[in-house]
């Protein structure tokens, strides 16, 4: 007797989505709201929000069938310095995205305009026993699978929650330097920045973001946070975050940049993740009762296990050239060292109040599927081997002398080579994910590389006598 789980993902998918009360609530809401249109919306290798956009009066069709995109979008439609299309060349098969129908949301900005998230997989009239696979180059649906297999094993879940630091900039927004003082907090600079932070707030409450707390950190950067959360969900808030920042940039003609490094004389825009495993609804990185700042085992070996893999994950938590200008600037609170502390931010991990660790290595521009995939490899490698973090660092963990702790990739280059050697980290995105990212990444080190730069102009243009 063949059951649910025997199908392929794609008819089991399909399945889930024949939930009448479930598709008749979706319904409801489009009727409400004046919903006319949907986005059909995944993530790219890179984290680039992809899909497309169909009648609203096509759901029934669209639940049941999805919609089919070239699977050489999940690279971006790149090619490499060859004129090579990757992902799988021109001649690639189309892939099935199948909406999540619990990820409808109606954008705040258009209520004509709905949303779902989708999952991929490949198309069912694909020849052989690859029909109806999940896609191997889906990282959110990659997340889902690792996380759930996480769970299944350990009895444990991931919640996070993210910071996202972003540059604004455009009239009105530039910053008013004072010599030797920081405008980090100021609430003056704040106000500034109201028009932005006030319709950031708003649409991410309208779109399930529990926002709690903002400030401004650096000339043009914010940082504005919501409530933690199961790490998919987390995932998922982090895109639609930066979807909401990119459509209040066009409403208030400025510019939002998520660059990592966006000057020598700023910050870099850091996305800090900090994160707790629960037991149902027990926090099991800190003892009940207990005030100061203290781990238990299985704490201790999460993060034994994260500073194992810290080196490997660097590509996937810097993941572009630029990435590594933040890294090269310690004293602006970004990590150089695999290393832990008691709520020491010059650390890679710090233990924080409440059991939480905060991951310092991800940038602006991280893929959250994939940060959370390897996050979630490596802490359960170091729960199964109970890995010993050793002791706690103390004071600046910066300078080599001061830190013992293995010296993070201090280029994309070092930081691909780190990853591809280390199978923990490229298991938990599986042979196609893995193959795809390290393409991506080598070809655009290959490329700057190559490339020119105003550096070079300013240092060696007049030179040569």
């Amino acid at each position: 007797m063949t059951t649910v789980r025997d199908l392929p993902e794609l008819d089991q998918h399909r399945e889930r989505n024949t939930d009448e009360a479930a598709v008749e609530a979706v319904r409801t809401r489009m009727a409400e709201s004046g919903v006319e249109y949907v986005y059909y919306q995944t993530v790219t290798v890179t984290g680039r929000v992809i899909g497309k956009v169909v009648p609203a009066r096509h759901l029934a069709r669209n639940v049941e069938h999805g919609v089919q995109m070239h699977r050489t979008v999940l690279a971006d439609l790149q090619t490499d310095r060859h004129g090579t299309l990757l992902g799988g060349g021109c001649g690639a098969a189309e892939f099935t995205a199948m909406p999540d129908l619990d990820t409808f949301a109606v954008l705040p900005w258009d209520t004509r305009m709905g949303r779902f998230f989708c999952r991929l997989y490949e198309s069912a009239h694909t020849a052989g026993d690859i029909g109806g696979r999940a896609l191997g180059t889906d990282a959110r649906g990659n997340l889902h699978q690792v996380h759930a297999a996480f769970t299944e094993r350990t009895g444990l879940e991931l919640r996070t929650g993210c910071e996202p630091e972003l540059s604004w900039s455009g009239p009105g927004l530039e910053p008013r330097p004072r010599p030797h003082t920081s405008p980090a907090y100021h609430v003056d600079h704040l106000e500034r920045y109201r028009p932005i932070y006030q319709k950031v707030i708003a649409y991410g409450q309208a779109l399930g973001l529990d926002m709690i707390e903002g400030d401004y950190e650096d000339p043009g950067q914010l940082e504005l946070n919501w409530m933690y959360d199961h790490a998919d969900r987390t995932a998922d808030r982090l895109v639609v975050h930066r979807q909401i920042c990119r459509q209040v940039a066009r409403e208030l003609g400025v510019t939002v940049s998520f660059m990592p490094k966006p000057a020598n004389d700023r910050k870099g825009n850091g996305c800090h993740h900090n994160l707790s495993l629960w037991r149902g609804e027990e926090n099991v990185l800190a003892d009940p009762g207990t005030r100061q700042l203290h781990l238990t085992d299985i704490g201790r070996h999460a993060i034994g296990g994260i500073l194992a893999h810290t080196t490997a994950m660097t590509a996937v938590m810097g993941p572009t050239v630029n990435s590594y200008k933040r890294y090269w600037h310690a004293s602006q609170f970004a990590p150089t060292h695999a290393n832990w502390g008691m709520d020491n931010k010059t650390c890679s991990v710090r233990l924080s109040a409440n059991g939480r660790l905060e991951f310092k290595l991800p940038d602006a521009m991280v893929n959250p599927y994939l940060s959370h995939a390897v996050l979630l490899a490596a802490i359960e490698d170091g729960i199964k081997n109970r890995t010993d973090p050793g002791p706690a660092h103390e004071g600046a963990g910066y300078a080599e002398a001061a830190s013992p702790a293995a010296a993070l990739p201090m280029t994309l280059g070092e930081a691909v080579a780190e990853f591809v050697a280390d199978p923990v980290v490229t298991g938990a995105l599986g042979p196609e994910l893995t193959d795809l990212f390290q393409v991506l990444k080598a070809d655009e080190w290959a490329r700057f590389c190559g490339s020119v730069t105003d550096w070079e102009h300013a240092m060696y243009a007049e030179e040569g006598c």
